[in-house]
Parts: structure tokens; sequence; C-alpha cells
């Protein structure tokens, strides 16, 4: 039987891992290689991504995907969630690049400063870092102990001039959104699928989302 759960794979990131980490919380998926499947037969959209901002736009532009998922988020009873790269590509656009984003969850990223001197800031930000949710992801803390630890790996962050759409942040050289939401749609910064318990119990909020 076909999964509800859909990840676009388009090459943006390794979908394999993902798949893994919900097959561990006893979630099936399809991989999606073309924005052919009706929203009937999804609950849940999965935009991944490694890479290059507007590499990664070019290649939603020029296979249809981008009006396909702006339409699938029009409709409330289906859920897109964005991971790392794919949660800039929700926004409005990046520093990184001159294309627009899918402007799903306003919001732009910007490059990590990473000033001189001998505690100077490392770009990309990578490794192990802590994010605290707020009132607007609370559904998202659901069964953590304390703030819970994820894997980041990104050079760029979001921003926005009201924290209207942030739900967890995380700090860095400075204080950004790491989680974020606008209705149906949300944005992961960090990776769940290699964030061992806490990006298995992030996912199995997630999936409580669509019940």
């Amino acid at each position: 039987m076909s999964s509800r759960i859909k990840i676009i794979d388009v090459g943006l990131g390794n979908i394999a891992s993902i798949q893994n980490m919900l097959k561990k919380i006893g979630q099936d998926s399809d991989r999606m290689l073309e924005p052919t499947v009706k929203n009937s037969d999804i609950d849940l959209l999965i935009l991944p991504g490694v890479g290059s901002y507007d590499y990664a736009m070019k290649k939603l532009n020029s296979g249809g995907w981008t009006e396909y998922i702006k339409e699938l988020a029009t409709d409330k009873k289906v859920q897109v969630m964005g991971i790392c790269l794919g949660m800039q590509l929700l926004c409005d656009g990046s520093e990184e690049g001159d294309l627009s984003g899918l402007s799903l969850v306003p919001g732009h990223f910007k490059k990590f400063s990473s000033n001189g001197g001998a505690d100077r800031l490392k770009v990309p930000h990578m490794g192990w870092n802590t994010v605290h949710y707020n009132e607007r992801g609370s559904w998202m803390m659901d069964g953590h102990e304390d703030d819970p630890r994820y894997y980041f790996v990104h050079s760029y962050y979001y921003t926005h001039h009201q924290p209207t759409y942030v739900a967890g942040t995380t700090g860095y050289g400075v204080e950004y959104g790491s989680a974020i939401q606008n209705g149906n749609v949300f944005g992961f910064q960090f990776h769940p699928e290699k964030s061992h318990r806490f990006g298995m119990n992030l996912l199995r909020n997630v999936i409580k989302q669509l019940c």
C-alpha cells in the first residue's frame, strides 16, 4: 500500500536517512519523483534539502514543484514540512542566492558572521545544539525532557522583523528561529533524521499532527 507520507526527491537531500528514521517510529514513506500525487492522497509532504539555495530553487521551478507545493499548502489537510535547506526554501529568499523562495512562511535568511579573533564564530554552524520551543512550538516539544538537542549543518539563519512565525530558537552568535511555522507549513533548520532520540520524538509529534 502506498504511504500518505511523501518525500520530494529532486536530488537535494539524503532521503534514505529520513525514511529510515520514519521507519524507526513505525511510519512508511514514499519518494516523489514528479509532482503528480493528488492532495487527497497526501497527509505529510516533506521537502528535504542540502546544497545551495538557487540550485535548489531551479530544481523546484524546472520540475513543476513550485506551484505544486504552493497548491498543496493551501489545503489545510496537508502538512508541509521543510528540513534544513528545505526549511529555507519555504521562505521568501536568502542572501545565498538571487531567486525567490516559495514564500509559504514569511522571512529571509542571512549568513552567519564569522567575526575575527580567537573566539570567532565557525561557519557553517555544524554539530549539536539546543532548541528552545515557545508556545507556538509547544506541540513540537511534547514528550521531551528539558530543551532537546538536534544536529545542525548550515551557514544561513532565519530572520523576520517580528517573531510571528518562530516556533523554536537556537543560539549561535545570534538567537535565531530554528523551527518555524505558518499554519500547516513548518520547517526545521536542523536534521531530525540525524538527531537520534530527539529527532525520533520530534517526528512522532509531527505524525500526531496528522491525526
